[in-house]
């Protein structure tokens, strides 16, 4: 029976569709009324005058929010379906459970008034292709926006408001529980609360989640974690579960509420993307709110160390942790030239690399400095200004590691505890369970033996720590050394008993950071940014590869030519000159062969028969021999070593000698040419006449 007027044959002979929708799980198990009144409307679409075969229900939304249509499979059918043209009217009990934005609303009215479909609720039917009926279904789109709105407005206010006092109910990490009066305490588990603690004071120790993790794994120690039902379960120690617990500030008696921010896209499950944020820009934060782990400055400075320890080799802001490179003043050193932290890099030696405008702009490294001549006047200056302090270093480590060793037994003791009682909670639930219920026997009993296994292997574990070598007590010499290491701290570095990673970490501890640049091919400018703001500043020398390359070469060279004249010898020059502060290119004294170089290149010859060329009557040398057929003389050498020309050196002078005669020079000319392959050289004992100044005579 038709009850509508906007409803024809036409409608009739296409599929009636029943939407329903939930917006949450929750609604679509405790609501259950409303779900009943949106299957109702089965009937609704029979008054309409539809077959009872003409009526489709589409629920696979039930569940879903209705703010968007991306993740709703069913309201996507629908319009594709409504597209085909394959649909006369869609029931809901109201429109807003198609849709609750007004982008996804006008698009469905579009289509429907396109192809002639109508959309009915409590209200009436209402016809999308009309003006009146786009005019009401566009009211009520918009009512169900600002209608969602409004309560999404209310609900945040009050739960803001309640935040603010830090009395909103979040969900609490494993170590904190809520008793029946609602007040957070730490949980009771004394093992849990340990184990907890356990985890910050090895990361504090170490400076680094990775070292805590291998720790754990090493000492075979597994963590605490809750399960969605919230029981206590215990794990082997993960990477995201340690940082999970370091970065979580109820640990530190806070209250946070905004920790993460909502992004527009969407995840695979249809849940919009979370971004954590960083500590300063957190919403809500109410200290002292909770039973605290740490001090909320101990969970600052956590934060900083976890901060720099991220490797960002592309921004390159942090410092880092201390690593075992060869580069002393990593993450410490700026560039003096365009303001960017310097890189390391160990291709061709350690050196510092400033590279930050090359990835940003392609222009070539703004600067390349070999880390030893920094490193060395750094760690020296360290020395000087750590000279004045003396600590007690020995007893302190001594104090520091028995506590570790204690903390570390009671670990072994509290696990081996628990695991004792749930061996002991196993065979009790065994030992209740029915003989003839043997499928239910079968899994307690597995389940007693893994508990008794699991206690095994932790007896075992304490077992060997318990007999484990105690370390060796240091000799009295290395006593005294500890107690005075503010004094004692350059012998001990020279003795390699500290890593790389443990001198960064002493360098850090007085030098904040380090500031150098090139100002000169042989010269460094350096400045050191202590803590507390000091300076100290410096011009180191570095070697360089060519003696043009120093800034004082014009002046060196002219004293030294000053001083060759008066005949003074090679090594009493360089020692005049080391002592005025000059230096050879690749060393930090003069070399008395950069003064003979330097010498010789001028034409200043002591002896008379130096750098002569050597005479032989009746013979030339390769240099002579080259000059007359015009080639070079490594033309020759290249000839002689592959065999292209044969010849054998001279006992007398330790060279080769060739014949002064014109076969000679012609066999050599012909091998120039290309003409022949090999040249025999035949060194007479009496050689004919010199013929090279005939020879120069007919060119």
């Amino acid at each position: 029976m038709i009850t509508s007027e906007l409803i024809t044959t036409h409608h009739l002979r296409r599929k009636a569709i029943i939407y329903i929708r939930q917006s949450t799980p929750h609604q679509a198990l405790t609501h259950q009324e409303s779900l009943r009144l949106q299957y109702a409307l089965r009937q609704r679409a029979i008054k309409l005058g539809w077959r009872e075969t003409e009526i489709e229900t589409v629920d696979a939304d039930v569940g879903l929010s209705g703010t968007s249509v991306d993740y709703r499979q069913g309201f996507q059918g629908l319009f594709a379906r409504v597209a085909l043209g394959k649909i006369g009217i869609i029931l809901s009990i109201d429109v807003m459970r198609l849709c609750r934005n007004c982008s996804d609303w006008y698009p469905l009215l579009d289509i429907c008034g396109c192809k002639g479909c109508l959309i009915a609720d409590n209200d009436g039917v209402y016809d999308p292709g009309s003006p009146n009926g786009r005019l009401l279904l566009g009211l009520k789109g918009q009512l169900s926006e600002l209608e969602l709105h409004l309560l999404r407005s209310r609900m945040t206010a009050g739960l803001l408001n309640k935040a603010q006092r830090g009395d909103l109910a979040l969900t609490l990490p494993v170590g904190l529980v809520r008793d029946a009066y609602e007040i957070v305490q730490k949980d009771p588990h004394q093992d849990v609360q340990h184990r907890i603690e356990r985890i910050f004071t090895t990361f504090l120790r170490v400076k680094s989640a990775n070292k805590v993790l291998r720790y754990f794994k090493a000492q075979q120690l597994s963590i605490p974690r809750r399960t969605q039902d919230g029981e206590i379960i215990w794990k082997p120690p993960r990477i995201a579960a340690i940082l999970s617990i370091l970065k979580n500030p109820a640990y530190a008696g806070a209250f946070v509420y905004g920790k993460t921010k909502t992004l527009e896209r969407r995840t695979a499950c249809g849940k919009k993307a979370q971004k954590r944020l960083p500590p300063e820009q957190w919403n809500i934060v109410v200290k002292d709110k909770y039973p605290a782990y740490i001090s909320w400055e101990i969970f600052e400075r956590i934060q900083a160390m976890l901060s720099e320890n991220v490797a960002l080799y592309d921004d390159n802001k942090f410092r880092g942790v201390p690593r075992e490179g060869a580069a002393l003043l990593q993450g410490l050193v700026y560039c003096g030239a365009c303001g960017h932290k310097m890189g390391m890099q160990y291709k061709q030696g350690a050196q510092y690399l400033c590279n930050a405008l090359r990835r940003q702009y392609g222009v070539p490294v703004c600067q390349r400095i070999p880390s030893e001549y920094i490193d060395a006047w750094v760690i020296e200056m360290f020395f000087e200004a750590l000279s004045p302090i003396e600590l007690d270093a020995y007893q302190h480590s001594v104090e520091q590691h028995h506590r570790h060793q204690q903390q570390l037994d009671l670990a072994y003791r509290q696990q081996i505890q628990r695991l004792q009682y749930q061996a002991t909670f196993a065979q009790r639930q065994f030992d209740r369970v029915e003989p003839e219920n043997r499928l239910v026997a079968t899994e307690l009993e597995r389940r007693w033996e893994q508990a008794l296994q699991e206690l095994d292997q932790a007896q075992e574990m304490y077992t060997r720590y318990q007999h484990r070598p105690q370390s060796p007590r240091l000799p009295p010499d290395l006593q005294k050394m500890f107690r005075e290491i503010g004094q004692r701290l350059p012998a001990l570095w020279q003795r390699s008993m500290l890593s790389n990673a443990q001198k960064k970490a002493f360098l850090r501890c007085l030098i904040d950071t380090v500031v150098i640049h090139r100002s000169a091919p042989d010269q460094i400018s350096t400045r050191i940014v202590w803590k507390g703001g000091a300076t100290t500043s410096r011009h180191l020398a570095v070697s360089v590869g060519r003696f043009a390359d120093l800034s004082f070469a014009d002046e060196m060279q002219q004293e030294i030519l000053e001083l060759a004249a008066q005949h003074i010898p090679d090594e009493e020059i360089a020692t005049r000159l080391t002592e005025k502060g000059y230096r050879s290119p690749m060393r930090p004294i003069v070399l008395p062969s950069t003064v003979r170089r330097i010498r010789l290149s001028h034409g200043v010859v002591h002896t008379p028969h130096q750098s002569h060329p050597r005479k032989v009557p009746g013979y030339l040398s390769v240099s002579q021999i080259a000059k007359q057929i015009g080639v070079s003389a490594h033309w020759l050498y290249d000839r002689i070593h592959n065999g292209r020309i044969q010849i054998a050196k001279d006992p007398r002078i330790r060279g080769y000698l060739f014949p002064d005669t014109l076969a000679m020079l012609d066999q050599l000319q012909q091998l120039k040419q290309g003409n022949v392959t090999q040249v025999l050289v035949n060194q007479y004992p009496d050689p004919a006449p010199a013929c090279s100044e005939h020879l120069k005579t007919e060119r």
